[in-house]
């Protein structure tokens, strides 16, 4: 008698949330229509219906607002929400880490990528990890780096390519290049004669990136945050700078790999800035459980292939990466 007690009690405790219950409410937040979240789960809409309507009363909260023409998350159901596609994210690894034990990598890339360095490693990037890595299903976003940050913690990036150090409590770096900066003037410009330091660049006339884009952040750092750059139009990316500077004048700075994009006409307006050098750090960022050891030297190896061999990390060169 008291092991039927026992186990009456055991069948009728409230169980955790379960992965499929997690699938359910993600898809109907994604699709915000029943029937089709309960075609993606694979499901009928009736029993897609009854599993949020279970899951509500064991949570004791209503996860979304659904009336006859709208379904929306409420603000405790967005939070539900948000960590169930983590839980989700997570247990999608697991068999991603059995894949980097095995002999040819398999399994999810995402990887996110600032638009300042995005132009001069992707296109190649793609090639060459499709070529050498053809069971990996590769997915690649240009972001910014507050949002290459936040993927991450969200588990929603497995990796990050950005400009470093970014001293995150919750994130590895490591290091792949270092690239030098390069001054772009146009014909009416008038740079100084000699050496061109950071002082010495002109304090009016410098076209600069859109506020968010590290490349500009770098720019008035090494120039030592004055108030510097025309703010009549900021652009999103390295190229539109040059050619505006080729239209309106003035000058902007450019990264060293975006030099062989230049024709040999403007190759002639490249001014090279020393005492010191204006350099940047490019990095993987990854979550400090990161595990798959195998998948990001793939990554790095792959960019050694990319960057010129006297831009990479010397211990890159000589070593491969350790988690």
């Amino acid at each position: 008698m008291w092991f039927y007690y026992l186990y009456q009690t055991f069948i009728h405790k409230k169980r955790d949330m379960t992965l499929q219950q997690m699938e359910y409410i993600v898809a109907l937040d994604q699709h915000r229509h029943f029937v089709l979240a309960a075609e993606a789960c694979g499901v009928t809409q009736p029993t897609l219906s009854a599993m949020l309507q279970k899951l509500e009363e064991e949570l004791k909260v209503k996860l979304f607002n659904r009336d006859k023409k709208t379904i929306t998350p409420t603000r405790i159901g967005l939070k539900v929400l948000q960590q169930a596609q983590v839980a989700l994210n997570e247990a999608k690894r697991i068999k991603e880490v059995v894949a980097d034990e095995i002999e040819s990598l398999q399994g999810t890339l995402r990887i996110g990528i600032i638009p300042t360095v995005a132009p001069y490693l992707v296109p190649d990037f793609i090639s060459n990890f499709k070529e050498n890595y053809p069971e990996v299903t590769l997915f690649i976003n240009e972001m910014k780096t507050s949002e290459v940050i936040h993927q991450l913690e969200m588990s929603e990036i497995d990796l990050g390519i950005a400009v470093t150090p970014l001293e995150h409590p919750d994130l590895l770096e490591v290091p792949l290049y270092y690239e030098r900066f390069t001054a772009y003037f146009s014909d009416k410009a008038e740079p100084s004669q000699g050496d061109l330091t950071p002082q010495k660049l002109p304090e009016k006339g410098l076209w600069v990136l859109e506020e968010g884009h590290c490349a500009r952040n770098q720019i008035f750092n090494f120039c030592h945050a004055r108030e510097m750059g025309n703010h009549i139009y900021e652009a999103g990316s390295i190229d539109t700078l040059v050619k505006i500077v080729d239209k309106n004048g003035g000058y902007t700075i450019i990264p060293e790999l975006h030099l062989p994009y230049l024709n040999a006409q403007q190759r002639k307006k490249i001014r090279a800035i020393n005492n010191p050098p204006a350099v940047r750090e490019v990095s993987i960022l990854l979550k400090s459980d990161f595990v798959r050891e195998r998948m990001i030297n793939a990554v790095a190896d792959t960019i050694k292939k990319i960057v010129p061999i006297t831009m990479i990390d010397e211990r890159l060169k000589k070593f491969a990466i350790k988690l």
